[in-house]
């Protein structure tokens, strides 16, 4: 699947609290930093479609705040619950800016979060 690439933020200005919710070509992305470096997700839980965002980072994995599903950020992978692994999204910083890569087609249903 092609992508391209969207600048987001310079990293200097990257938010305190570790992490950046936004919305590019229709994709909600999930932008963290942990311990390991900095990492981009689909910005929705594989269980109930809850925003990740809302939820908790720590030691690596975000936790849905809608019923605790577990994934590890740097893979996606679903491990406190047996739902879908989460879609990740390519990141790099280039000249002191983080840019992720966005797929070219629209989200499908199984992608969008639900507003709760």
């Amino acid at each position: 699947m092609s992508g391209s690439w969207h600048e987001l933020i310079a990293e200097k200005d990257f938010p305190e609290e570790g992490k950046l919710a936004t919305k590019i070509k229709n994709w909600y992305v999930l932008v963290g930093r942990t311990e390991d470096g900095l990492f981009a997700v689909n910005d929705r839980c594989t269980h109930q479609a809850a925003l990740l965002s809302n939820g908790r980072i720590r030691r690596g994995m975000i936790m849905c705040p809608l019923h605790g599903a577990r994934f590890e950020v740097a893979t996606g992978v679903c491990v406190g619950g047996a739902y879908r692994d989460l879609r990740t999204f390519p990141l790099r910083v280039e000249a002191g800016m983080i840019e992720v890569c966005i797929p070219d087609i629209e989200p499908g249903m199984e992608d969008l979060p639900v507003a709760f």
